[in-house]
Parts: C-alpha cells; sequence; structure tokens
C-alpha cells in the first residue's frame, strides 16, 4: 500500500470507497472497486500498490491522484451510446466529414477513430505535441495521474502522433478526456473532444490545389531563409501557410454551417490565440443570441509534431480540438453539464430517434430548487488549492453539486492564518433534495477538510 501525505491528497476520501447515492428518503453507499481508503488518523489518501482499470494492472506512486469517482466513468463511452447527445453529435460529425472524397483511394478522405482507451502516457499526452516540461498543464493540480509516468489523457491530442505514424493524413479522433476542473454547470471533469487533423505534401497542396494559379512548381512548402514570426514557423513559406490556413478555416466554418443550419447567418470571428502544439493558432467563436461562445482551438501544426511522427520535411498540415459538450449544450439547449450522465429515461427519451440530424430542443421535465450553503476555514500558512477542494467536494456530494465559488479569501495579520469561504450549490437533477440530506453532506466536507487539510472551520 502506498501512503499519500496530505500535500498530495487529491480529495480521494473515504466517500470515494462509499460514494453517496441518495433518494428522497435514505443515503446508501456501495464499495469502491478500486480499494482506494482514507486513514483519518495519518490524514492521508491510501491507495492500493496498483490500481485495476479494464482489467489491467498499474502501479501506484506518489504522483497518483486519480480517485474512484473519476475512474468509474471509465469505458462509458456516452458518445458511443445509441440515443444519447453525443451520439447523435458524433454521427453528425461523421456525416459530415466523409462527405470529403478522396477520388485517389475511392473512399472519404477522413478516418474517424472513436474507440481509443483514454489511460496514456506523459509521452503521448505531452512530449509527443511538444508540450515543454514546465508547462502549467503537466501539473497534478490540471491532470488525473495514475502514476508518474501514466495518466487519463487530458485531450485527444495524445493520439495524434500514433494516428500519423500509422500511415494516416486526414482523420477525427474522438474519446473521453479527464480534467481537473472548477465545478459549475458548464464544467465536469469529463468530458468529450474530437481531434482533427489533415496534412498536405507538395502535390496536394499547390498542384492539386484548384485555387491556386500560375507556375506551381516553383512553389514549396519549405524555404532555406524562413524565420518564425506572428504569421508562420521557421522554415515554413508564407504561402504554404496561407493556404493551409485557408484549408482549415473553410473546413470549420463549413463543418458549423452544418451543425447549426437554421441559423440565417452564423456570425462567427476568428480569434489570435496560443497552444504549445501549433502555429499560427485561433479560437473559433461564433454568435448565438447576442453572445459569443467559443466553440474550438485550431491551427499550423508544430513541424517537431510531425517530425515526432516520423515525417520528414514534406509535409505540413493543421490540427482543431473541439469538445463535443459544448457544442451538444448549444445545439440541443441542455443547460447543465451533468444531464449528459444522466440515466434518466424523461432526459434520454427526448433524444430517442434514428435521424442525428433531427432539431430537438431539450425540455426540463421539472425544475428543483436549488440549496446553497457557505463553507468558511482557517488555514495555516498554506493555501488550499481549489482543485483540491473541488475534488473533495465532487467526491463526497457527487452530482449533487452545481457549484463551488471561491466567495471570499484574506489572511489575518493578527492570527497568522489565512481564511478562504467557498459558495456550495446543491441541486438534484431528477428531485427536490431535503435539508436534513444537504445538513448531512455539508457536514461530512465539513468533517473532511478538518481531516485532509486540517483547517478550522469558522
Amino acid at each position: 500500500m502506498i501512503v499519500l501525505k496530505r500535500f498530495y491528497t487529491r480529495s480521494i476520501l473515504r466517500h470515494i470507497r462509499y460514494p453517496y447515492r441518495t433518494n428522497a428518503t435514505t443515503t446508501q453507499r456501495k464499495p469502491d472497486p478500486f480499494n482506494i481508503e482514507y486513514d483519518p488518523i495519518k490524514q492521508a489518501v491510501i491507495y492500493p500498490s496498483e490500481l485495476i482499470i479494464q482489467n489491467k494492472k498499474y502501479p501506484t506512486d506518489s504522483w497518483t491522484n486519480v480517485n474512484g469517482h473519476i475512474l468509474s466513468r471509465i469505458g462509458q463511452n456516452l458518445h458511443q451510446q445509441k440515443n444519447h447527445p453525443l451520439y447523435h453529435l458524433t454521427n453528425r460529425l461523421r456525416q459530415h466529414f466523409y462527405q470529403y472524397y478522396d477520388p485517389r483511394k475511392l473512399s472519404p478522405k477522413f478516418s474517424i477513430i472513436d474507440d481509443l482507451r483514454p489511460i496514456v502516457t506523459t509521452e503521448q499526452n505531452f512530449d509527443s505535441i511538444c508540450i515543454p516540461a514546465d508547462h502549467v498543464s503537466r501539473t497534478k493540480t490540471m491532470n488525473y495521474y495514475i502514476n508518474k509516468s501514466t495518466l487519463l489523457r487530458a485531450h485527444t491530442s495524445a493520439h495524434q502522433v500514433d494516428l500519423i505514424r500509422s500511415g494516416l493524413n486526414a482523420f477525427l479522433c474522438i474519446g473521453d478526456v479527464y480534467r481537473r476542473d472548477s465545478i459549475d454547470p458548464t464544467h465536469y471533469p469529463v468530458f468529450h473532444q474530437c481531434e482533427g487533423v489533415q496534412l498536405f505534401n507538395k502535390e496536394e497542396l499547390f498542384i492539386e490545389n484548384r485555387n491556386v494559379r500560375g507556375d506551381k512548381d516553383y512553389l514549396q512548402i519549405f524555404g532555406s531563409n524562413e524565420h518564425r514570426d506572428a504569421t508562420k514557423q521557421e522554415g515554413h513559406t508564407l504561402e504554404a501557410v496561407k493556404l493551409v490556413e485557408a484549408s482549415l478555416k473553410k473546413t470549420i466554418t463549413d463543418l458549423f454551417k452544418n451543425l447549426f443550419p437554421n441559423a440565417a447567418t452564423l456570425n462567427s470571428r476568428w480569434v489570435d490565440a496560443t497552444f504549445p502544439f501549433t502555429h499560427p493558432s485561433w479560437e473559433y467563436e461564433i454568435e448565438i443570441d447576442g453572445k459569443w461562445y467559443e466553440l474550438l482551438g485550431c491551427g499550423i501544426m508544430e513541424h517537431s509534431v510531425l517530425e515526432n511522427s516520423g515525417l520528414s520535411k514534406d509535409h505540413i498540415g493543421w490540427a482543431f480540438g473541439l469538445g463535443l459538450e459544448r457544442i451538444a449544450m448549444i445545439m440541443y439547449g441542455i443547460p447543465d453539464i451533468r444531464l449528459f450522465w444522466s440515466n434518466d429515461s424523461g432526459f434520454l427519451s427526448q433524444f430517442a430517434f434514428d435521424d442525428s440530424t433531427r432539431a430537438v430542443r431539450y425540455k426540463p421535465i421539472s425544475v428543483y430548487p436549488q440549496c446553497i450553503n457557505d463553507l468558511s476555514m482557517w488555514m495555516g500558512k498554506t493555501i488550499i488549492d481549489p482543485s483540491d477542494f473541488h475534488d473533495l467536494v465532487r467526491a463526497i456530494g457527487g452530482d449533487l453539486i452545481e457549484q463551488v465559488v471561491l466567495i471570499d479569501e484574506f489572511y489575518s495579520a493578527k492570527k497568522q492564518r489565512h481564511s478562504q469561504t467557498y459558495r456550495i450549490i446543491y441541486r438534484s437533477m431528477d428531485r427536490t433534495l431535503t435539508k436534513e440530506e444537504i445538513n448531512m453532506v455539508h457536514k461530512d466536507i465539513e468533517s473532511h477538510c478538518k481531516q485532509q487539510f486540517g483547517v478550522e472551520i469558522r
């Protein structure tokens, strides 16, 4: 067994071993299959020496911070469940990209992969796509680690290099991804992502491109005196970059015109962005009812990523990544991301149809009231990491937690102590919660804050 001191704990508490399963009159718990325990005396999470996930054994170590609530989501694959909104959105992505035809192969240009396991190495998740060793996206605060070299993928980009190495030059990769995130109606630690990639060689980019005129033989992807600037990478010619950019932006614009066909005019914009694995990079936003929504990030793939894939200096390509839940919430009018994990027939029945292009707006079965409780704590010299607190609250309250907000924070020079106050908003998706239920969960959160973080409840 490996004991992790409080500094390393990631809110994997006794309630992860026995998570709440509530109904209107009782609070029940069920054993956790991953044997993760909390020792209140040592104030430490106790992991088994190895975790068994999908019948495969993984050793644990000081980096392990994944919890049972998260591990239970592996293999559910909502995007593959018939009559689920993410299933319909995946179908629409598939139908749209299958329209792109490769006349040489007599088949669709884009391959679609949607069944890759979410457990990856740090090399796949970070190194292969050139994320620097000191980049914040590698930290335990942002990821769920199984051990120091293995984690739950934070993006489907983790498979980019492997898929290119397999011989694919145009593909979508769709699957569940895992990130330690804030708690509110639009964020959940597990969501689904679609990665899109297309590569071009000189012939495909210049010779076969009908938009290119003149003597195409003199056009090159790479030049000897090309330097990196805001418009391109070192080595790339501006002509090549502009053609790939045009292909990328047209592909994305056409996709969203397809996904939102009833919009008379789809008002959209491109915003300059920065990502470790693309340059130049952009975010794509659309306007709906006067509000702008960021839908994806994209850009020209860093050539070092292609080199990691085994390609020499004869290819250039684009990539994008979009979150399925974000698109589906806009498309179907789904107000809370927790609904995607609901087994309520009143929710799923609204998507029980075969034609995935069918226009549907989610109709709430009923609206249950919020229950709001604040939790104020005195701490020592060390401030609680909000990610740790979010994991603790989610682990104990599960999907009864609608939102957690840090509403006050200060330092008392007199007491030489820090203080934080969090507002915890409870709401069930399928019933009205009783005051007794919420008080029970809230007191449990208070108790485990004292045990795990050594705080004093104010």
